[in-house]
């Protein structure tokens, strides 16, 4: 396919906002001429900086103008992309749909009128469209992930030292391992099934959970072990810490309102001593899923179901978003908290949209998880 701006620029001509997902779009910057990355045009998620771009946050009155590209942007610039324009995400990045305030809100390419999912949900709807080859994009949750499932495309969350990573949203796993730079290895690792919900009591639609299942059985083909797996017994205490450290980080949040202002309440709430816990609980969670489960990789479904209609988070109480956001993915936040990498990436479903299977990484490296899921996309 043809990924050019000026290919671009024919595509959204009649496109509207909900359609492209761009907030801000600039198709008159020149492509680098140097650079491994030459040639690569991408959008940058309306969370980062890009200099002289308005940075919205997901709300016009957040609206600002930077002089620099935040450091991942800026790396990536220098290695040769070109960013032409900032896509969709909610207010701050906080919830898994993409309705930012007082900006237009992207529709599902594959469920027209339903959400694309989020925090990144521009970025996997311009994906989806063809309209870029690549997004970047960034995952404290599931941001990455979550769209990426809900639209039929690939978005990988690398390891990480933190509960946020910064990635990208593509078409095939071969383009994120060429993004981060990975040369994929594949592994000799043995996989885990993990079919029930970890960190909400929620039932899965049967298609979800047959990606999840045909995923795993081919990679048992392919010569893969793989063993069925059940949450541990700590998954419980896991997202009560996950949401301490989630929360806190919005604790001094100025001019909240609605569902940001409620998130920050929640922070505000988190005491140091918990947060200390919490800060414990992630340093030991790594070798604690190696214990448990016994396995360096583990499968699950993406989603718990497909898209609901755009609006549905936002018209419940914002203690219930919450909730909810957490049945519709509840073992994306996991990766975070262990900083662990995970991908998400489609399988084909008969008489049905591509649905998002989730692999992640226990004891596997970056390249080695990109490996695998390469198997399963390639």
């Amino acid at each position: 396919m043809d990924f050019s701006i000026e290919r671009l620029r024919a595509n959204v001509q009649n496109m509207s906002p909900a359609a492209h997902g761009f907030t801000y779009l600039d198709l008159r910057r020149a492509p680098a001429r140097t650079g491994r990355l030459r040639g690569w045009v991408l959008s940058a998620k309306d969370l980062n900086d890009v200099a002289g771009m308005p940075t919205t946050l997901g709300n016009a009155k957040r609206t600002y103008y930077p002089a620099v590209s935040d450091p991942f942007i800026a790396n990536v610039e220098k290695q040769g992309a070109t960013f032409i324009g900032k896509s969709s995400t909610p207010e701050l990045g906080l919830r898994v749909d993409t309705e930012p305030v007082d900006l237009p809100h992207p529709d599902n390419p594959l469920y027209p009128g339903r959400t694309p999912g989020g925090s990144s949900g521009g970025a996997a709807v311009q994906v989806a469209r063809g309209l870029v080859r690549a997004a970047q994009a960034s995952d404290g949750g599931g941001s990455i992930r979550v769209p990426a499932a809900a639209c039929g495309v690939v978005g990988f969350k690398p390891a990480g030292s933190t509960l946020s990573a910064e990635g990208f949203i593509t078409r095939t796993v071969a383009d994120n391992a060429f993004l981060h730079g990975h040369r994929m290895i594949t592994p000799r690792a043995r996989i885990g099934l993990l079919l029930e919900p970890l960190f909400a009591a929620t039932k899965v639609q049967a298609h979800h959970l047959r990606a999840a299942r045909e995923a795993a059985d081919r990679l048992r083909a392919t010569g893969f072990e793989v063993i069925a797996i059940a949450p541990y017994p700590q998954a419980r205490a896991t997202f009560a810490h996950f949401r301490k450290i989630f929360t806190s980080r919005f604790a001094a949040l100025p001019q909240a309102e609605g569902y940001a202002a409620w998130v920050a309440q929640q922070g505000a709430s988190v005491s140091a001593g918990e947060l200390n816990a919490a800060q414990r609980h992630v340093r030991d969670l790594p070798k604690l899923l190696a214990q448990q489960w016994q396995v360096d990789a583990i499968i699950t479904p993406m989603l718990t179901a497909d898209p609901p209609p755009r609006g549905y988070f936002m018209s419940l109480p914002h203690a219930e978003n919450f909730n909810a956001q957490t049945r519709w993915s509840p073992w994306a936040s996991l990766f975070n908290m262990a900083q662990l990498p995970a991908i998400s990436v489609p399988c084909a479903i008969p008489a049905h949209p591509p649905v998002g299977v989730q692999v992640g990484g226990i004891t596997l490296s970056d390249a080695q998880l990109l490996g695998l899921a390469h198997i399963l996309h390639p």
